[in-house]
């Protein structure tokens, strides 16, 4: 498949970009002025309330004296700390994406014969419409997992004899269906690009109907089919710590403001993953990954606190990493003190790090996260806290699993299908209207002129001359 070559070359592009940059340039200062909150933030970084939710809550601070005192963070999914969960998964040895998935969608716990009930409809939804995976995935290739899984959504609408039904019925078939299948493309869509641009050899391995969504994901992207009970488990618990996170992260607004539209549910979805893609979102766990290798190949001992240290703060001067002066994995909007997922898969990291020879690797993440906040403050003059978040120990855990970067990041969509869903569902019955935020015209005021066949130059409104007159003045001049 050859790549698309477009017309417009390096000299047209400069030319565009000259007119561009003088007239799309907003001064920073007016935000201030006008009272706009710029990327639907408060001062403190918080989101501007937007919506109210029963699906999730995110708990990081609390409010005293109308100032925000930060404590250990906590995560809920219908009430229930989502910690909990876990742990009670663990204990029992069982998997437990399944639960949460049904948990976040109907709102209650599910009893034994419902998630017996619930985890077979999966099963059997994770086969993809006949000729889909040849017509849809293997036909188009892409370089990117996440634009190919957006892709391939966009595509079911075509296969669905039912598309534009938004009743709750229609949309729980969907949802649930998406979140079988997103995996499954996500497998898929690795094994057309391995041929293609890596030049290695595919595999498409048919899923079995005993295993669970972890467990397909692992048989769907090994050569040999094989894994162990600890690797899927491990794997389940990141799923399960990615399924939600509440209505203001960007991915799950975005699939709410596409939702309130009345679109259809494939359009919705696709929304959210194509916000998740982003490098400021989900993407964030390729980063920490990449900052990682860097910091490797350019600190002589990743064990010396002194050398780590020096390297970050070239990080932040933008001196070094990738020049956005990021730590990426560090902070949170929310989460001060904590970052409940991040304490959750730092233990597990922690556990694995050691018995499978990724233990230097860990104490390099470990001393990261604890000389951040500290040369943030001194550098950037940041006193709050300034704690791990989820994507800090995430791609860690799925280099451990042997899990290709490729796969990072729609890893985090095959969990994070169950909370759009949820979201999605709970908008079309709760919203009612459109979401339609509102933006403060900051342009000057100008008149649209003709001279003959040609449009003259935009003039503001205050310096603008009448045509007889410019063509007397001009006359008068000469």
């Amino acid at each position: 498949m050859n790549s698309y070559i477009s017309p417009i070359n390096n000299d047209n592009v400069q030319f565009l970009i000259e007119e561009l940059g003088r007239n799309n340039r907003i001064n920073p200062d007016d935000f201030s002025r006008f009272g706009v909150k710029k990327g639907l933030r408060n001062a403190d970084g918080t989101g501007v309330m937007a919506g109210l939710t029963r699906i999730s809550s995110v708990d990081g601070y609390y409010i005293d004296d109308g100032e925000r005192v930060p404590k250990e963070g906590q995560l809920y999914f219908r009430g229930f700390k989502m910690s909990e969960i876990v742990e009670h998964c663990q204990l029992e040895n069982r998997f437990g994406f399944e639960e949460v998935a049904w948990l976040l969608i109907f709102g209650s716990l599910p009893t034994a014969l419902q998630l017996e009930r619930f985890e077979k409809i999966l099963a059997e939804c994770r086969n993809l419409p006949e000729d889909f995976i040849e017509d849809m995935i293997m036909k188009a290739p892409s370089p990117n997992i996440m634009n190919k899984i957006m892709r391939s959504v966009l595509a079911l609408y075509s296969f669905d004899k039912n598309p534009d039904d938004i009743s709750i019925e229609n949309v729980i078939r969907q949802s649930i269906e998406l979140i079988a299948q997103i995996p499954m493309i996500m497998a898929y869509a690795y094994q057309v690009k391995r041929r293609h641009y890596y030049k290695k050899s595919m595999y498409i391995h048919p899923s079995k109907p005993n295993h669970s969504t972890a467990e397909s994901v692992l048989h769907s992207i090994r050569s040999d089919k094989t894994f162990t009970d600890e690797e899927a488990k491990l794997l389940d618990l990141c799923l399960m710590v990615h399924a939600e996170h509440g209505g203001g992260n960007n991915s799950t607004f975005a699939t709410r403001v596409l939702t309130s539209s009345g679109t259809d549910t494939y359009s919705a979805i696709a929304a959210g993953i194509g916000a998740l893609k982003g490098h400021r979102h989900g993407g964030a766990n390729i980063k920490v990954a990449e900052m990682l290798d860097q910091i490797t190949d350019s600190v002589s001992d990743i064990t010396d606190e002194g050398q780590v240290a020096d390297f970050l703060k070239k990080i932040i001067r933008r001196e070094a990493g990738d020049g956005s002066g990021l730590i990426y994995g560090m902070g949170h909007a929310v989460y001060t003190l904590s970052d409940p997922r991040a304490v959750i898969l730092k233990k597990k990291a922690g556990e694995y790090s050691a018995k499978w020879g990724y233990e230097e690797k860990f104490r390099l993440l470990e001393l990261i996260e604890r000389l951040t906040p500290e040369i943030f403050s001194k550098e950037k003059g940041i006193n709050r806290p300034i704690c791990a978040n989820v994507d800090f120990y995430s791609g860690f855990i799925y280099e451990m699993l042997q899990i290709p970067r490729d796969l990072f990041t729609p890893l985090f969509t095959t969990a994070r299908i169950a909370g759009w869903s949820a979201h999605r569902i709970e908008e079309i019955t709760t919203g009612g209207k459109i979401i339609r935020p509102a933006y403060k015209s900051v342009s000057t005021r100008k008149k649209y002129v003709l001279i003959g066949d040609r449009i003259d130059k935009f003039m503001p409104e205050t310096n603008y001359i009448p045509f007889e007159e410019r063509i007397k003045k001009q006359g008068d001049q000469s």
